[in-house]
């Protein structure tokens, strides 16, 4: 009998995603090389990068000037790395659980941070609303769905500001306009991939607004500019999710994973 989890992550992943990882563990590609032992600088691993970032593109219809990137460090890591390459003076932030609390926290050690709602009042049980974004933050940032707490904002929010948000675990379960966002990032153990990977989409022309230096590895454009290859990617982990965008695809992509979920609920 096959058992299920129902941890808020890492999620089960698909049956093909399983089946072709263990065969990449003995001989990835026709090489005779386990992935966990190729050279990221392989064109075979190369090939699999650029692959993984235009599947991603195609399945959430990314427009032309984003980039896809996919990083170590996890979610967590973006919570800093959004407001050391975006908060110049203030931020917003819309707190509605204990992953949007922990963002809060980083990035009030770049600047100050206005909290524009909270559902903190009744242990996170519900999305804000009527809130005001403030004009004059540097970006606005929500966390659209809290495992924990069972809440999720299920559409795109119109802001004034750049829209920054953490989707870990809703990405791709929904059909998303990724034009209305600044930064969509979150870690793939929710629901692509196992742990030790971060996707980033992120506009190109957010950056560069601040005169900061920021260390290399926490720079967005040190990762664009090298194809999420500055150093060595998490392979084996971004293997696995090819082979579930692979799988989405075939499914009938975002929008059919969209039904099938509006359908189990």
């Amino acid at each position: 009998m096959k058992k299920h989890n129902f941890y808020a992550g890492p999620s089960i992943l698909p049956e093909i995603t399983l089946e072709k990882t263990a065969e990449a563990i003995h001989d990835f590609a026709g090489t005779g090389i386990s992935i966990m032992s190729i050279s990221h600088r392989s064109k075979e691993f190369v090939a699999v990068m650029e692959e993984a970032q235009q599947l991603f593109k195609d399945l959430l219809n990314i427009p032309e000037g984003y980039s896809v990137l996919f990083l170590g460090g996890g979610a967590s890591t973006q919570f800093a790395m959004v407001p050391y390459n975006l908060l110049g003076k203030k931020a917003a932030y819309l707190n509605t659980g204990a992953w949007s609390t922990k963002a809060i926290k980083e990035a009030g050690l770049f600047g100050e941070v206005e909290v524009v709602a909270s559902s903190k009042d009744k242990n996170f049980s519900y999305i804000p609303k009527g809130y005001v974004i403030p004009k004059d933050a540097d970006y606005f940032h929500i966390t659209t769905n809290n495992t924990i707490y069972g809440t999720e904002i299920k559409s795109d929010i119109n802001s004034p500001v750049p829209l920054v948000a953490d989707m870990s675990s809703d990405i791709l379960s929904r059909p998303v306009d990724v034009s209305k966002y600044a930064i969509i990032y979150g870690g793939a153990q929710k629901n692509l991939a196992p742990a030790g990977v971060a996707f980033v989409i992120i506009r190109d022309d957010i950056l560069g607004k601040l005169d900061r230096a920021i260390p290399t590895m926490l720079n967005y454009k040190t990762h664009i500019d090298k194809g999420s290859m500055f150093n060595t990617p998490p392979v084996f982990a971004i293997f696995a999710l090819l082979q579930t965008l692979h799988w989405l695809k075939d499914l009938g992509g975002v929008e059919a994973m969209h039904r099938i979920n509006e359908k189990k609920a």
